[in-house]
């Protein structure tokens, strides 16, 4: 899936209700695992760490 211009993947892990998620920005990988019923749910989770993410990586950028 891409969301704001960044790839990223959830996937069901072998325990229900565990996502297994990773996304990568600028070469810099982050994956992780989040709790939720719903792959709606994980999913909407994994977009507010990219937000995050692109909300920090312009602050960095904006020092330099």
């Amino acid at each position: 899936m891409i969301y704001k211009g960044i790839e990223f993947t959830v996937v069901a892990t072998e325990v229900p209700g565990i996502w297994a998620w990773q996304f990568s920005i600028d070469g810099k990988a982050r994956h992780g695992r989040t709790e939720a019923r719903l792959e709606l749910l994980a999913i909407r989770r994994v977009k507010l760490r990219i937000d995050r993410a692109l909300t920090a990586k312009q602050r960095r950028d904006a020092e330099r």
